[in-house]
């Protein structure tokens, strides 16, 4: 049965069948054909699936980020982040990593740090001297920090499926995430000192703290969400409501950027995205239940081990083998298809399933700005008008830096045990 299950997803998957329905429409036919499995254990593991107050965060951070955007708050997170490092050769670059450090702390998605941020920043960047596939490369490669410091929708999901601890892995990924962020930073330098690109003024102290008392009421967001996590005054799922509260409270009634009449669309653009992220859940539910029953993750542990029963040897061949499929293949998906498989052969050989989590989530979000299917590409080459595969050679250079940040944080766990061990342990 494992065999149908396989070749029918990848049939349908190559004949351009949305993922969600190949994955459902696979299971079926597995279960039809060779499987002694009722099939109304489909729409059971369907609902099932999907009924976990984890997921329950998942609406409340993508309505948190519609509202940034929407009330113009991303605006003066770039402004603060170019008085800060705008000095630096390449300044508007550096101030677009900061930005996405920033927003990301926000939002927990690389779509919308891209959709948030890209057009604002773009603007400026190319209003600068800079080139337009150096600029679109920098916000796509920035973009890939969203999910990696938290607030982020993969770790929700991986500890929901995985049955560990949200907070931990929050805390655990920001090293990561910052780790990665500095890695950006100076292969940004490199080729702007190269290419002779421009730098502002360094800001006057007066500047500086006009510009932070600008940005002081955004800031003070991710402060309360991970002190409050790690203080354990809520859960990961309520400071996403805590989230949504704040937005909605500084963009209403401090700011004044929303009104009352424009909610009723930000809440339907959160409903059908969120419904879209559910659905795709859902409908790997039931491929992933055959995977568990067909003892997948046994088989290719038995594979694995077959080769060798080296750990580090292991992890580096886990690492090339999310690298390739979440540059074909939407990350959730990903995500979802192989925690079942991944994460029994990572607990036999004794990988700290909190490092195991961050190590899928970094894999899978430098997918995102991966050719040939990396999402963020693709939102970024219709927001700069830029062909798709001038984009996917510009990218190329920002991968290095991204995967040898992975290959550090692989290798040395610490760097993602370290912050969950102090705060939570």
């Amino acid at each position: 049965m494992l065999i149908i299950l396989i070749i029918s997803f990848l049939l349908l998957a190559l004949l351009r069948v949305p993922i969600a329905f190949a994955l459902g429409i696979g299971a079926t036919v597995a279960i039809l054909l060779f499987g002694d499995i009722p099939l109304a254990s489909i729409p059971h593991k369907m609902v099932n699936g999907i009924d976990s107050y984890v997921f329950l965060a998942i609406p409340l951070f993508l309505l948190a980020g519609r509202l940034m955007n929407a009330g113009g708050i991303t605006d003066r997170i770039f402004h603060f982040a170019r008085i800060l490092v705008g000095h630096i050769r390449g300044g508007l670059a550096h101030a677009n990593v900061v930005a996405s450090i920033i927003f990301a702390w926000m939002s927990g998605s690389a779509v919308a740090a891209v959709g948030g941020l890209g057009e604002i920043e773009l603007k400026a960047m190319k209003k600068n001297g800079f080139d337009a596939p150096f600029s679109a490369s920098v916000i796509t490669a920035s973009s890939v920090l969203g999910p990696i410091i938290p607030p982020s929708i993969p770790l929700i999901i991986y500890a929901a499926m995985s049955e560990n601890s949200v907070g931990k892995l929050f805390l655990a990924s920001v090293i990561p995430g910052i780790l990665m962020a500095l890695a950006l930073m100076i292969l940004i330098f490199i080729l702007s000192t190269k290419k002779n690109y421009p730098k502002d003024e360094r800001a006057s102290l007066k500047t500086m703290v006009l510009s932070f008392k600008e940005a002081l009421i955004p800031l003070i967001m991710p402060v309360i969400m991970l002190g409050g996590i790690a203080g354990g005054f809520f859960t990961p799922t309520e400071a996403a409501a805590v989230a949504v509260l704040y937005a909605l409270v500084i963009s209403l009634f401090v700011y004044k950027t929303i009104k009352w009449k424009d909610l009723p669309e930000i809440f339907v653009e959160t409903m059908v995205t969120t419904a879209i992220v559910t659905f795709i859940i859902s409908a790997t539910s039931p491929f992933s239940l055959l995977l568990t029953i067909e003892d997948a993750g046994l088989k290719i542990s038995s594979l694995v081990t077959g080769l060798t029963e080296n750990k580090y040897l292991i992890l580096f061949l886990i690492n090339i083998l999310l690298l390739v499929f979440g540059a074909l293949m939407e990350a959730g998906v990903v995500l979802i298809l192989f925690i079942p498989i991944l994460y029994p052969l990572a607990m036999n050989y004794g990988i700290d399933p909190i490092h195991f989590g961050v190590i899928m989530i970094v894999n899978l979000m430098i997918g995102v700005a991966t050719p040939p299917m990396g999402v963020c590409l693709f939102v970024m080459s219709h927001i700069s008008g830029l062909k798709v595969e001038v984009l996917m050679r510009s990218i190329l250079p920002f991968l290095i830096p991204m995967i040898m940040i992975l290959f550090l944080i692989t290798y040395w766990p610490a760097l993602t045990t370290f912050l969950p061990g102090i705060l939570m342990d």
